[in-house]
């Protein structure tokens, strides 16, 4: 029963085809016979049939044009979508036969290269970001290792010379002086590259932070004390502005001490001799924030961003020393999304971030 259903099913262009021909062969058959037979002269009876000739010719037209000419036109089109990479139309051909299967056969290959393209466009964008990663991984070295060759020159040219003179010199206070020079320079330089490299380890995220909860007021005391308190030759005024209430705080411990450590250091540096250097925690704008100001020379407007980045130095102001320490600060903060900044006041700088608070 089932092949027999199959047999008769038009299912492909060639059945239509043949299918359309046996009808309208039939139905002319059929309308000759009675347009003979018709009660009419002979003209008459032939001109009745041309007239179903010409309706039957309509209907013939009609019927290959949407089981034929349509379907190719659309296939066409659709093809033509496609090799223009246009894949936001479909073939829209839901018939059982040939062309229905072609149609389908489209769709797919269109879902398919629409699929391929985004994910070849995908690579490609992956691919255009990592060469620019390498290269600006390759310039920051270049960069690095002429920078740190010009920090090395210094110290390195001071222990060479110092230690020429220590071959020649007799007198012991000065021998003693020499190698007092020497290991303050080969001081410097360890520290100068232990800072590189903690630089370099936050940067290339091989730095971890481990976060805890503690008491920021007491933790900014204890730091600002180390550096500030019962310094002899103290030639600035120190100034504070805390909160009463206790503040508690979420992040890693020994890098916000290092964040303090860094900006404190840098402000004692740089205040003007009999100025202030004053310390803040205030709230603002529902967060709080701690601030560092400094009286003295203000940094250049055009030179502001620039105090972050590694080793800059302004000729114009006291804001140089080796130049890492204010970007480590700004790697810090920046990689816990902190804000953080600097300020030209009418009298002095001021640095500042945010505090992630914890209840």
């Amino acid at each position: 029963m089932g092949k027999m259903k199959e047999q008769f099913s038009l299912r492909t262009v060639r059945k239509k085809i043949l299918f359309i021909s046996k009808i309208i062969g039939v139905f002319l058959i059929i309308s000759y016979i009675v347009s003979t037979r018709l009660p009419f002269q002979k003209d008459i009876s032939f001109l009745i049939w041309m007239a179903i000739i010409v309706v039957l010719t309509l209907i013939v037209d009609y019927l290959l044009g949407r089981f034929i000419s349509k379907p190719i036109l659309n296939i066409c089109k659709a093809a033509q979508r496609i090799a223009d990479l246009d894949f936001s139309l479909p073939c829209e051909i839901t018939s059982k036969d040939e062309f229905g299967s072609l149609a389908g056969s489209l769709n797919k290959m269109s879902e398919n290269l629409q699929q391929t393209l985004m994910e070849l466009e995908s690579a490609n964008v992956k691919l255009e970001k990592d060469i620019w990663q390498k290269k600006q991984l390759l310039e920051e070295r270049k960069e690095l290792t002429d920078r740190l060759s010009h920090e090395m020159k210094t110290p390195l040219g001071v222990i060479r010379a110092y230690a020429e003179g220590l071959q020649d010199e007799t007198d012991e206070e000065k021998r003693q002086q020499y190698s007092e020079v020497i290991i303050g320079e080969t001081e410097r330089m360890s520290e100068l590259i232990s800072t590189l490299l903690d630089l370099s380890a936050l940067e290339n995220g091989a730095a971890s932070f481990v976060c805890e909860r503690f008491e920021f007021i007491e933790f900014l005391e204890t730091a600002a004390g180390r550096l500030l308190m019962d310094l002899p030759e103290t030639n600035f005024g120190l100034q504070y502005e805390f909160p009463e209430n206790k503040i508690y705080v979420y992040t890693d411990k020994t890098r916000m001490e290092q964040v303090l450590n860094n900006l404190i250091t840098n402000a004692k540096k740089n205040v003007s001799t009999n100025g202030i250097l004053r310390l803040s925690v205030t709230m603002q704008d529902g967060k709080w924030f701690f601030s560092i100001f400094n009286q003295g020379s203000p940094v250049s407007e055009e030179n502001l961003p620039r105090v972050w980045e590694k080793f800059y130095r302004d000729k114009n102001t006291k804001y140089s020393g080796s130049g890492l320490g204010l970007a480590i600060v700004a790697q810090i903060l920046s990689m816990q999304n902190l804000e953080y900044g600097i300020k030209n006041l009418s009298d002095g700088v001021v640095f500042f971030f945010s505090i992630p608070t914890e209840k």
